[in-house]
């Protein structure tokens, strides 16, 4: 079995104590870390096991998960690459932790990672909570998402994510065969009450016992 000690990510893991609740995989956005949304994790799904690196890239001393080229222009290289690592490392804390495979929660350039996982390594993940996330595969290869289930929320206001772009994510994704539900939100880039509050419905009504399998 892989050692906790030796995993590809710095990372923060909380062991889950309801087995009602799937793992979550805790995605931060840019400049956070492996502590930024755990209260979100436990506020979303009390009692899950919590799964949280942090982001390789550095930008100016802020870690994301993928390079950028400008803001929203993604190296598109390294977003394919970085999210084969991450599913890597997915598969590293499973055997490590005896998980499943988790829920995503991501937030702006962890959310982007979360979707780009889902297109290139759907089996990394049983599903996604995907807040403030945008395109970050302009051509996706084929995939099958085989209804898996996906939130994504988007911000009315949002100076950064093109309400657009959230769109032809719910798009590509659906096509792919994900169960999509896509909200836009009276809100700008970051979090509010709201986004939890949909967030937590969604994830209620998306629940299934959690095993290692």
């Amino acid at each position: 079995m892989t050692s906790p000690n030796n995993l590809s990510f710095v990372h923060r893991f909380e062991p889950g104590t309801d087995p009602a609740q799937p793992p979550l995989l805790l995605l931060h956005g840019t400049g956070g870390d492996e502590s930024d949304l755990l209260p979100l994790g436990r506020s979303l799904a009390p009692g899950a096991a919590l799964l949280s690196p942090r982001g390789p890239v550095l930008e100016n001393g802020m870690p994301r998960f993928f390079r950028r080229l400008a803001e929203g222009v993604f190296d598109e290289d390294d977003v394919r690459r970085r999210a084969g690592d991450l599913a890597d490392f997915v598969a590293e804390a499973r055997a490590a932790y005896g998980i499943a495979a988790p829920l995503a929660v991501g937030f702006s350039n962890g959310a982007n990672i979360a979707a780009a996982m889902l297109l290139l390594r759907p089996e990394s993940l049983a599903g996604a909570v995907l807040l403030r996330a945008m395109v970050p595969l302009a051509e996706p290869p084929a995939a099958d998402l085989g209804g898996k289930p996906v939130l994504i929320l988007s911000g009315a206001a949002d100076p950064i994510v093109p309400e657009e772009s959230a769109r032809r994510l719910a798009g590509q994704l659906g096509r792919a065969g994900a169960e999509v539900e896509h909200a836009v939100l009276p809100a700008g880039h970051g979090l509010t009450q709201s986004d939890v509050a949909r967030a937590e419905a969604w994830m209620a009504r998306w629940r299934v016992p959690a095993t290692a399998a």
